[in-house]
């Protein structure tokens, strides 16, 4: 059964408890309409407490003899364990801890290029994409990469079909976002790997935009890497990459002399943060918690299980949340970028106000306490594709499961009121 009909299955049987689900953020008691999820999103209750506990009581390093230390030790395996349970990866080993995607993203980058050979060294790159999955791949240019650009069509859509022509025997790996973070544009990534690996080629995905929206598995897609900031998912501020087992073990990466030429720890470059993995690992208890409210009767109650419910629950809310967010702008006459079908996208949208600057849309709006964001989305090819400045580039409102309907109104009546002001 694929997700889509988890997913509307859910809907059907079991109504989202959005209260319950908003009762978790503290951050949404203060009255602020927060539709800016797109930059960072809110934590629950028990991440915020997992980083203080460890704070409290385990604020060492790790390594050591002696129980506070060893505390550490349990908190990075179990964080390991859990995070892999989110990808459904093999091995919790394949998923490293670190600061961010962008880094990640670079240190792969950097492996690729020194051990790229002339005979196979072109790097397929997407012009949807947030420059980080961009320009990492293009500075290979100076170590002999080349570069191809497989490019979206005017329906702000990537096709798989665009990228066959692309691949050749010379095709080293294939870099993309899983949903772009601009558009809100979902890419099938299980298309793209089967593409990529036919011609002996990787695949490389950017999941930070997706995790927060749809259910990840590494294993259905095929990918080869996957890079993740959860901050996006419900964390602080922390990095992860997952990359299977046997392509970590064989990129050159930096390391000190006594760090094990073995993932994940052949990856993890120095110290990162562990109060803040700590609360990636409850961010995903969090989906399991949602996820046992969402289970299907007589379904497996299993840790994954809970995750699949969790990830479709959210998934069929937000495709409501996507079709009123796109009536509401429609309404407003707003030129908006990315498809207008909801089982093609997430609830992030670009868009821009007929006479009215992105900048000016955002200030406004902030003044009536409500959060988007306006500028070029740190995708300077998209705002390019779109025919839009990067210094003024558009508006963006992007939403996840904890927002309301109601907020889609109230955001729908304000903006039509300053539009009916100019």
């Amino acid at each position: 059964m694929g997700q889509e009909q988890i997913a509307n299955d859910a809907e059907r049987s079991s109504p989202f408890p959005i209260e319950e689900v908003r009762a978790q953020f503290p951050a949404l008691a203060e009255p602020f309409l927060y539709f800016d999820n797109a930059a960072g999103a809110q934590i629950p209750q028990r991440v915020l407490d997992a980083v203080t506990h460890h704070l409290l009581h385990s604020n060492v390093q790790r390594g050591g003899r002696y129980p506070k230390s060893e505390a550490v030790d349990r908190v990075i395996a179990e964080a390991r364990a859990k995070v892999a349970l989110l990808l459904n990866a093999a091995d919790p080993e394949e998923v490293a801890f670190g600061m961010n995607a962008t880094s990640f993203i670079r240190t792969i980058s950097l492996a690729i290029g020194q051990s790229l050979p002339p005979q196979r060294n072109e790097i397929v790159v997407t012009d949807l994409d947030h420059d980080a999955n961009v320009a990492t791949w293009l500075a290979l240019r100076d170590m002999g990469a080349r570069i191809v650009f497989w490019r979206m069509r005017d329906d702000y859509r990537l096709h798989v079909e665009d990228l066959v022509p692309l691949l050749s025997e010379r095709t080293r790996l294939v870099a993309c976002t899983a949903v772009s973070h601009a558009l809100g544009t979902l890419v099938d990534i299980t298309s793209v790997a089967a593409a990529a690996h036919a011609v002996g080629a990787e695949m490389f995905v950017d999941c930070v935009h997706y995790t927060p929206h749809a259910l990840v598995d590494v294993q259905a897609w095929g990918c080869d890497y996957l890079v993740c900031s959860g901050y996006k998912a419900f964390s602080p501020h922390m990095g992860f990459l997952w990359g299977r087992r046997e392509k970590l073990r064989s990129l050159p990466t930096f390391r000190e002399d006594f760090i094990p030429d073995e993932p994940p720890y052949k990856i993890e470059a120095g110290t990162f943060i562990y109060e803040n993995v700590a609360g990636m690992a409850a961010a995903v208890d969090y989906l399991g918690w949602l996820g046992g409210k969402l289970l299907l009767p007589g379904a497996s109650a299993n840790p994954r299980a809970k995750i699949e419910a969790a990830m479709a629950g959210i998934a069929g809310y937000e495709r409501r949340l996507s079709a009123a967010l796109l009536e509401a702008l429609r309404g407003c006459d707003a030129v908006i970028y990315g498809t207008q079908e909801v089982e093609e996208r997430v609830p992030t949208i670009s868009f821009n106000v007929n006479g009215m600057a992105p900048a000016d849309v955002t200030a406004a709006m902030a003044a009536k306490g409500i959060g988007i964001r306006d500028g070029h989305m740190y995708a300077p090819r998209l705002m390019g594709r779109l025919g839009l400045a990067m210094d003024s580039g558009a508006v963006r409102a992007s939403l996840v499961h904890y927002n309301r309907l109601d907020e889609v109104e109230h955001f729908s009546e304000v903006l039509r009121s300053l539009i009916a002001r100019q």
